[in-house]
């Protein structure tokens, strides 16, 4: 019998059972962080395609670097008051899903220490565990990370890397706020650590002013910083681009090419005749339009429906909204045993979302990827199971 690798371990995150009830067409899946459909640029995109379609350079190889015009133009959007970015220090992955593998690779060691957000992107879990990290948890205020706690740890421990997510994080909708940008900067420069700042959620803010990236702050070289085209234009398109010093860069681009070469050139080349076309940030603007009507959906029908006992995160963009139960209910046991075959809906609990100590009293829902009708359906469904479920003590031990 073949065995595994001792970095492959099993994980009962929830999502399995799922699946379970995918081809139940009475399912109401706030689970997936997916885009909506309906807001897909698809004309234009395959007008794009097709212009890429016409030049045989773009069924050719390129440079594991990617494409520089396009590279260009998201130095460009990114760019702001405080830094101006230029393509030289990006590299294109493929989705930001890529730049989280490649960081871990170039920086951990097994037992290495890397500080996560708690609760975190289950997706960069698995990214890093590959690496056998040490993990310790940073609890989350309503402001971003608790650095105090951050700071402590720094004190104590060896670590290699800070991963955050800065703007709507995942799970919760929290954004980090500009005061604790410039300190968490100056933390990373005074210990002398990474900051891996995650932000494909950054563009969708549906109200407030937009806050300078970690990476605009940046005057050290501490931050390795990621972006992808999934949430703004099309997660099909597996585009992402990490942003780095090129102490940094140039490692990134020697592991992407011994990973997979390079990111597609066709796709690269129709993302670049696309955005050479069309304002991204009226796509954008569409989009914000047509998500901040869902999270306001979402919001007021927990408002509603939730027990009082129930809270939940109220953001300010982004794709998720995080709800916090009584600290004896076990979310992925209440999702098993009563919240799927009863009231046929879907979330992702909390448990795998902390990886030391796994709080599992927590639900994430996203609110993108359904219309209004059926988030408030789904709400209606999850709180009148959760009301009961609250009154019963059978349920204590869920």
């Amino acid at each position: 019998m073949v065995k595994f690798a001792d970095r492959i371990q099993p994980c009962d995150n929830g999502l399995s059972d799922i699946f379970a009830y995918a081809n139940d067409p009475a399912l109401i899946s706030f689970a997936a962080g997916y885009p909506n459909n309906h807001l897909f640029p698809q004309n234009e995109l395959q007008t794009a395609f097709n212009a890429s379609l016409t030049d045989s350079a773009s069924l050719q190889y390129s440079s594991a670097a990617g494409l520089k015009s396009l590279r260009a133009k998201i130095a460009a959007h990114i760019s702001d008051t405080k830094r101006t970015f230029n393509a030289d220090q990006i590299l294109l992955t493929q989705g930001a899903q890529q730049g989280l593998d490649l960081t871990a690779k170039l920086l951990v060691n097994p037992g290495d220490g890397v500080v996560v957000e708690a609760p975190t992107y289950l997706g960069a879990l698995s990214a890093f565990d590959a690496y056998q990290p040490t993990y310790y948890e940073v609890s989350l205020q309503d402001d971003g990370m608790d650095l105090s706690v951050l700071q402590k740890t720094l004190m104590t421990h060896s670590v290699k890397f800070i991963y955050t997510i800065p703007d709507f994080q995942n799970p919760t909708g929290s954004t980090l706020s500009l005061a604790k940008r410039h300190a968490l900067l100056q933390l990373a420069e005074r210990y002398d650590v990474i900051i891996l700042e995650d932000s494909p959620y950054r563009d969708l803010r549906f109200s407030g002013d937009s806050l300078p990236s970690l990476a605009s702050l940046d005057t050290t070289d501490h931050v390795i910083s990621l972006g992808s085209f999934s949430k703004i234009l099309s997660p099909g398109l597996r585009l992402g681009w990490l942003v780095a010093a090129p102490q940094f860069l140039q490692p990134l681009t020697e592991l992407k090419l011994g990973n997979d070469v390079q990111s597609s050139t066709l796709v690269m080349n129709a993302i670049d005749q696309y955005l050479t076309e069309h304002d991204i940030n009226t796509h954008i603007a569409k989009m914000n339009r047509a998500y901040v009507v869902k999270m306001n959906t979402m919001l007021n029908a927990l408002d509603r429906y939730l027990p009082a006992t129930v809270s939940f995160t109220k953001p300010t963009g982004g794709f998720f909204i995080y709800l916090t139960l009584p600290a004896e209910i076990d979310a992925n046991q209440l999702l098993k045993q009563v919240i799927l075959p009863e009231a046929k809906v879907a979330y992702v609990p909390s448990g795998s979302l902390f990886p030391v100590s796994h709080q599992a009293n927590g639900i994430r829902l996203n609110f993108t990827n359904l219309d209004n009708d059926t988030i408030e359906s789904g709400v209606k469904r999850l709180g009148k199971i959760l009301t009961a479920v609250l009154r019963q003590p059978k349920y204590a031990k869920l």
